[in-house]
């Protein structure tokens, strides 16, 4: 069994497209999503029924559940960009109503945590699931959290949130993918917290987009983590020039911060 985890795509349909179409290269069996498939980026409508078309499910994030209900928390430009996304999503349905009726059903359905195949799947931490970030120094610099977070979970735990790809263990520490050489196997005498990285918005100096693939055969399974290029020029160029939507949005993304 292949399962593809794709995580925070943030509006951003040329990096979705192209993970979708390297996924379907792969001979994956299903798709999963940790969330925030919305806020920041160009293209909400399109990458909703994306998601809601290709994935078994998907998690509600924080930018989601901000569309949804209120942007609290924010900062400016991510506030702007979750007023303008769901003023994208109303006249839309104002458009086709039935479609915009499914899109607002399929986002208000969202969970919050999914177990599957002995993973915890939450957005942000098995402590605060929806808004709690698990940064990479955290497994340094954050005993006590890490203590916590790792008692919230059974074995091993799937996130997103923070943007950038790795695995926690619970000796505590952290491993980027590079350090990997792109493989984790999952021992079952060890808790683990992996993180895809971001589709749509990678936050390690790396503008690729991110995702991970669990391949599972004979009660052993691996993680194997994924960067693609993308037409990254396409979506700074729509962010450019739709005034409700920060510049800065689109410079971001041509430096993976």
């Amino acid at each position: 069994m292949k399962t593809a985890i794709i995580s925070d795509i943030h509006s951003n349909l040329a990096a979705l497209e192209a993970v979708l179409g390297d996924i379907d290269q792969k001979g994956v069996d299903r798709i999963i999503c940790l969330g925030d498939i919305i806020g920041y980026g160009p293209d909400p409508v399109e990458c909703v029924d994306l998601i809601a078309q290709r994935c078994e499910w998907s998690l509600m994030g924080n930018h989601d559940f901000g569309v949804l209900y209120e942007p609290t928390n924010f900062n400016t430009a991510a506030e702007q960009a979750a007023y303008w996304t769901r003023n994208q999503l109303d006249d839309a349905g104002k458009a086709d109503t039935e479609a915009g009726m499914k899109r607002w059903e399929f986002l208000g359905r969202l969970r919050v945590r999914v177990g599957f195949d002995g993973f915890l799947c939450v957005h942000g931490s098995p402590r605060r699931p929806i808004n709690e970030y698990i940064f990479p120094e955290d497994a340094i610099n954050s005993p006590v959290k890490m203590e916590q977070i790792f008692e919230n979970i059974d074995t091993h735990c799937l996130v997103g949130h923070t943007h950038v790809p790795g695995v926690f263990t619970n000796e505590p520490d952290f491993y980027p993918p590079g350090d990997l050489d792109g493989e984790y196997t999952i021992r079952e005498d060890e808790k683990a917290v992996i993180n895809p990285g971001s589709v749509g918005q990678p936050r390690d100096l790396d503008p690729r987009a991110s995702y991970a693939v669990i391949e599972q055969d004979n009660g052993q399974a691996k993680v194997r983590f994924h960067r693609l290029e993308y037409e990254v020029d396409r979506t700074v160029q729509r962010i450019r020039e739709n005034a409700h939507l920060s510049d800065w949005l689109g410079e971001r993304l041509l430096e993976g911060r």
